[in-house]
């Protein structure tokens, strides 16, 4: 087929309409004799019918995988130059006590950066040495708290901090170990909200302003300073930036080391994944080399030891392991400029479950999942339910031209930065989602009813108050 004129340059019409490419869908994502979509072996419809829709679908097995893989990679990359590296687990990319196991099983540290997100790993059972606190705006309490539980160390993004941070381990008889964040100034490939290392925005100091932050931290003997943290952006697919910022960091790194250890470096993290075929995305191994040899090439030019490197990808360990499964309500044809139709498919969820393709135009890949279908494929372009124009979850993407209401929809890797971002706009409930593994389904985080919802309205009078489940019933 000819493609549409809709659609965007990098969409091409697909062979076939209900293929599951194997570098965006979840390693054990199938197709039943029957058409069906399988998740770890359970069919999309057993899941809708237990679980409802929308709902996430996280693959257990490629999670554990996929963090697994990370720290073997880096392991292995550091090793070849000699030194080590520590990789974090970035929870804000989506974060609950079975995911905190899961990366903590596999070894790799773990990220948080606000209170909420210390509680849930520590509800976990978490070591609170094995974590890292993030944020630009840390309240007190939250420094007080992390110092108390024992937290590994803190990233200090404000000279502010330094003192917060000094006079909580001194209130509390400890020695915290700190990093300071910096702006890089390097900008990376990406979207304009997403990029984090340039110079005016809120995260981190300059370099030209780190010598006296550090002289600073060096000056509390309740503090320990372990050394300097980038991150240069997310949804990076080309080295180059964190080669750059890698670079600029150990030059200041090394003018550092004349006044005391700098033991670590932490370049972050940021890491790419496929949301379409179109994307090509580095693997893990070539990113660890790659940072690795920097590292390596720049200490022996400096003269000086390699430290330990720490990385802190989230989006490249769950990103790609989950789907969200929603069933069709509306269909209709629009049609454009006189000339060319656009087929809008409503869903049951929208920006209350996925609020990136509104926030940042990001792309994603549907397919259906209930069945296969032989009919012509057809642009799409899949539309929330919300009352807002802006509510698109797939902005183009060709589907068969059989869809119909009542179908199922499956939009693949929605593990990172979707349930995350959730919110109850239009007092829509944030979706359960569910962990599948060796054909076997099992809730891992309860989805909201519309009790959930009313029961925060102190306005509400308890004894009057009907919600749709009781209607049903």
């Amino acid at each position: 087929m000819s493609a549409s004129p809709l659609a965007p340059a990098w969409l091409s019409p697909p062979a076939d309409a209900n293929d599951l490419p194997r570098s965006v869908w979840p390693e054990n994502a199938t197709r039943a004799t029957s058409g069906e979509l399988l998740l770890a072996g359970v069919p999309a419809g057993d899941l809708a019918a237990r679980f409802g829709t929308p709902v996430f679908v996280m693959d257990e097995a490629d999670v554990r995988a996929r963090a697994e893989n990370a720290r073997a990679a880096f392991d292995s990359a550091f090793a070849r130059v000699g030194t080590t590296a520590k990789v974090y687990y970035a929870g804000k990319a989506f974060l609950c006590t079975e995911i905190a196991r899961w990366v903590s099983g596999a070894e790799l540290y773990i990220d948080v950066c606000s209170g909420g997100e210390l509680a849930v790993a520590l509800a976990a059972g978490v070591d609170p040495s094995r974590l890292g606190f993030h944020g630009n705006n840390k309240s007190v309490a939250e420094i007080d708290r992390a110092v108390r539980e024992g937290v590994g160390v803190i990233v200090i993004d404000s000279i502010i901090e330094i003192g917060r941070i000094a006079d909580a381990a001194t209130r509390h008889s400890r020695v915290q170990k700190v990093r300071l964040r910096l702006n890089s100034g390097v900008h990376a490939h990406t979207h304009e909200y997403l990029a984090t290392a340039r110079e005016d925005q809120k995260f981190g100091i300059t370099i030209a302003d780190a010598g006296a932050a550090v002289r600073d931290i060096r000056s509390h003997d309740s503090l320990e300073f372990l050394g300097l943290h980038s991150h240069i952006g997310s949804q990076i697919f080309e080295p180059d930036g964190f080669v750059e910022a890698a670079s600029r960091l150990l030059t200041l790194h090394a003018e550092l080391l004349a006044d005391g250890p700098v033991p670590e470096l932490n370049l972050g993290g940021g890491f790419g994944i496929a949301y379409t075929s179109a994307d090509e995305v580095l693997p893990i191994a070539v990113i660890a080399g790659k940072l690795a040899d920097i590292v390596a090439t720049e200490c022996s030019r400096l003269g000086i030891p390699m430290p330990v490197v720490a990385v802190e990808p989230g989006r490249a360990i769950v990103g790609p392991s989950t789907v969200t499964l929603y069933e069709v309500g509306t269909i209709k044809d629009v049609l454009v400029e006189g000339s060319a139709v656009r087929r809008y498919v409503s869903v049951d969820g929208g920006m209350s479950d996925n609020i990136r393709p509104a926030l940042y135009a990001a792309d994603y890949t549907a397919r259906l999942a209930n069945r296969t279908s032989a009919a012509e494929p057809a642009l799409v372009r899949i539309a929330g339910k919300h009352c807002e124009s802006g509510d698109i979850v797939v902005r183009d993407d060709y589907l068969p031209g059989d869809v119909t209401p009542g179908d199922l929809l499956a939009v693949a890797a929605t593990g990172a930065y979707c349930w995350s971002l959730a919110s109850n706009y239009n007092y829509l409930g944030r979706p359960p989602v569910v962990a599948v593994l060796n054909g076997v389904a099992r809730l891992i985080v309860r989805g909201e009813t519309e009790a959930d919802l009313l029961s925060r309205d102190v306005g509400i009078d308890r004894e009057t108050v009907t919600t749709e489940a009781e209607v049903a019933s």
